[in-house]
């Protein structure tokens, strides 16, 4: 399944499809987000873009460790959603595709080393709240049912 979080496409503009590889990391009853500062402060599920040549897996396991420092295993794919925005860090108008999945949390080794980014457990509740956008909170509340 995947559907369409956030405004529509503008007519008149051209996207840039751009794959990613996000997860819910949930684990002794919290969820593992990551808080990005740049461009603008934001709590997010954990994840990225996939670079040429990689798998989605490969991605989500690389991104989930640069932006929380901690390894994941048994990831189950959920679904995904798409958006449409500006990414002022790549000065590109992307369509993004959110390929997320559940996965759990197993080791850590020690802090974020993607720049801007901190590691922050919280209740789910509070994650559902937190969350900057509407894709990553739909797939939350579903694991949470």
């Amino acid at each position: 399944m995947t559907f369409r979080v956030g405004p529509p496409p503008e007519v008149n503009r051209r996207y840039t499809l751009r794959r990613g590889a996000y997860a819910v990391l949930m684990r002794d009853r919290e969820v593992l987000l990551t808080h990005q500062e740049t461009p603008h402060p934001e709590f997010q599920l954990p994840g990225g873009g996939i670079d040429p040549g990689e798998s989605p897996l490969a991605a989500l396991h690389r991104e989930a460790f640069e932006e929380t420092g901690w390894r994941i295993a048994a990831p189950r794919r959920l679904g995904a959603f798409r958006r449409f925005t500006y990414m002022p860090d790549y000065d590109l108008w992307a369509e993004k595709l959110c390929i997320v999945y559940a996965a759990r949390p197993v080791l850590p080794l020690g802090p974020p080393t993607e720049p801007g980014h901190l590691a922050v457990w919280m209740p789910p509740a509070l994650a559902l709240e937190a969350l900057g956008n509407d894709g990553d909170r739909t797939f939350l509340a579903r694991c949470l049912r």
